[in-house]
């Protein structure tokens, strides 16, 4: 059986769950409100206060299912409690991020032509997904929804992903870049 899937998902206290048509599951938390759909061959219990997803037979797809299921379920519920957040920093001379209302503004080093300033790019915060920048070279991303944050974190490192030579442009703040000796002279 599934090490992760037979793993039981304790339900913290202010946290209420449905289990709908088609196997929707619709979390409510602090944090917000998560819905969503998983297989119908898992079957989602709740005994004495804990969650189990259970799978009906042994077969390879059902299993792969079963451990997916249950971690997607966890993360439904950790999300509407404390909620998921990706560090970005920013490294670079004059790369530098703005939070101006619910807009966040980069700049990158990116210029039209020579001499020119640079050009920003800019990013609204979508809905459930907030954005915090305690010092210009650092970006937090917050939300509930972890496959959300983690994505948006991936569109802003998109703009300038670190380079080798340097190491400037956007990473994570846990990312180990591995540097490239640049040229040698004779």
């Amino acid at each position: 059986m599934s090490r992760i899937g037979r793993m039981s998902i304790a339900i913290p206290a202010g946290v209420t769950y449905t289990v709908g048509e088609d196997n929707t599951v619709t979390v409510k938390g602090p944090k917000g409100e998560l819905t969503q759909k998983f297989h119908p061959n898992m079957t989602i219990k709740e005994e004495a206060g804990h969650l189990h997803v259970e799978r009906p037979d042994d077969e390879k797809e059902n299993k792969a299912l079963h451990g997916l299921t249950r971690a997607l379920l966890h993360n439904m519920i950790v999300g509407v409690t404390t909620g998921f957040e990706k560090k970005l920093e920013i490294v670079g001379v004059g790369y530098r991020a703005v939070k101006q209302g619910k807009v966040l503004q980069l700049y990158l080093g990116h210029s039209l032509v020579a001499g020119q300033p640079q050009t920003k790019y800019t990013m609204e915060e979508p809905a459930g997904i907030t954005f915090e920048v305690p010092n210009p070279n650092t970006i937090i991303v917050k939300g509930a929804d972890k496959q959300r944050v983690g994505q948006i974190a991936a569109q802003i490192r998109a703009k300038r992903p670190p380079e080798p030579y340097h190491g400037k442009g956007v990473k994570y703040s846990d990312e180990e870049i591995r540097r490239k000796a640049g040229k040698t002279g004779k």
